[in-house]
């Protein structure tokens, strides 16, 4: 690969608690990646577009609000509408195991719990870009 792993960091919804985004967002950048964080309040399609603008290989959504089943199901049917199908989508949050599960049978990818290195997170985005993406 020729250019860093781009990675848009999105809070979606009315969740207002942004400093886990924040702090993934300067992680992976000290990890050598390009971040776009995309501030508080977004849309699912302000994210996907915001995603597909900035070619973004990767997106990882913070959400605590508990509507991670709505959320992140419209997400992952929005980049199937632009054919963003080489692109990840992960996150990070409290979500209940058995809400991980569902979301991953979806085709969401790894989703984050408080307390994972940092370090766990950017090495799961790497291997999962160099499997996923053509270059």
């Amino acid at each position: 690969m020729n250019r860093p792993i781009r990675v848009l960091i999105a809070k979606v919804g009315l969740d207002g608690h942004d400093r886990g985004a924040k702090v993934i967002a300067t992680s992976l950048r000290d990890a050598g990646m390009e971040v776009i964080y995309t501030g508080l309040r977004q849309t699912p399609e302000m994210v996907v577009n915001a995603a597909l603008q900035e070619d973004v290989d990767a997106i990882g959504i913070s959400i605590l609000t508990g509507a991670h089943n709505t959320i992140f199901p419209k997400v992952l049917a929005l980049m199937k509408e632009k054919n963003m199908d080489d692109v990840l989508l992960t996150g990070g949050g409290i979500l209940p195991d058995e809400d991980i599960q569902k979301l991953k049978n979806l085709g969401v990818g790894e989703i984050f719990s408080p307390g994972t290195p940092t370090t766990a997170i950017a090495a799961y985005i790497r291997e999962w870009v160099q499997q996923n993406r053509n270059f």
